[in-house]
């Protein structure tokens, strides 16, 4: 019996993992299982492993490779796991070849390296990236690859891509992608996903346009307000979702916005707060200032005490 397709696995909160170093700076293999295999048995989706939030930037293809193995074993088949992958389009297939051998059933592609490419060129990239693996691909637009609504028609015809992750957050944008995809491709089953830093605080106007999946960078480190959260969103219990709003996730985008970088070591930051030792962020990253650590365990503190019965 074959496993259902990746996109039909994919409904719930999606867990994006922080890669985890030791007092050398090389993989901790041991906690990044660890912290995986708590997140998929507090209720994840989905892992998604070494992405933004994983550091993909900061690994050799073969740490990668170990990191992508190690996340599929904690998973354990109980949810899908899908890897990044970057850089230029050759390097991007070394990559996808090196997540499809280490058991990935998906891929994220981040934009390609360095260079600012036009619309037909982001199409070519993409293009080769998905036939040069036999994974399903969700392009993430953000910083150097932002698409036009007929760019994105045109990905979404392409075999083995299957949704888009927006990181951009321009939603006349987003809407215009989602008409132009639905008027040109109908019956489709175009995948779309909110991938903002901290998606939890546009979830409602993401929800408005019909995107319903998000990226969750909260769950890294409070799996309980992150869930939550979402089960208030998918409810329409509109007094938690502002309750949470107001009083954790406001100011932790306000806390995030106080450094470079704290997009992911403030994460990190998070889950050594509650207990796992992942390590700091590798450069060119560097961590969130002391004042600001003690005020994130002020505000997590804050966060569980917002849940109360719920």
């Amino acid at each position: 019996m074959t496993s259902p397709a990746l996109a039909d696995r994919l409904d719930g909160l999606l867990f994006f993992p922080v890669t985890a170093f030791g007092p050398d700076g090389g993989l901790d293999l041991d906690a990044f299982r660890s912290h995986v295999r708590a997140g998929v048995d507090a209720g994840a989706a989905a892992v998604f492993a070494c992405c933004g939030t994983g550091e993909f930037h900061a690994l050799t293809r073969e740490e990668f490779g170990a990191c992508v193995r190690a996340a599929v074993e904690a998973a354990d088949g109980r949810v899908p796991v899908v890897a990044g992958a970057g850089y230029g389009t050759a390097t991007a297939v070394q990559y996808a070849a090196a997540a499809e051998q280490a058991g990935a059933d998906g891929l994220l592609a981040m934009p390609p390296y360095l260079v600012v490419a036009d619309q037909e060129g982001l199409l070519r990239h993409y293009t080769a990236l998905a036939a040069g693996t036999s994974l399903p691909v969700i392009v993430y637009q953000r910083d150097n690859a932002v698409f036009t609504p007929e760019t994105v028609v045109e990905l979404a015809r392409v075999p083995g891509i299957i949704g888009l992750k927006d990181g951009v957050g321009d939603l006349d944008l987003m809407q215009r992608i989602i008409s132009a995809v639905r008027t040109e491709l109908p019956g489709g089953d175009f995948l779309y996903f909110n991938g903002l830093p901290t998606a939890e605080l546009t979830g409602l106007a993401y929800r408005g346009i019909g995107v319903t999946l998000y990226s969750s960078a909260v769950y890294a480190f409070s799996p309980e307000i992150a869930l939550a959260f979402h089960k208030a969103l998918t409810t329409g219990d509109d007094a938690t979702v502002n309750r949470l709003l107001d009083g954790f996730y406001r100011p932790l985008v306000n806390l995030r916005n106080q450094g470079r970088g704290y997009a992911v070591s403030l994460i990190k930051a998070g889950v050594r707060l509650r207990g796992t030792d992942v390590g700091e962020v590798r450069p060119p990253l560097s961590e969130p200032a002391p004042a600001h650590v003690k005020e994130l365990a002020e505000l997590i503190e804050h966060g569980l005490s917002l849940l109360g019965d719920h």
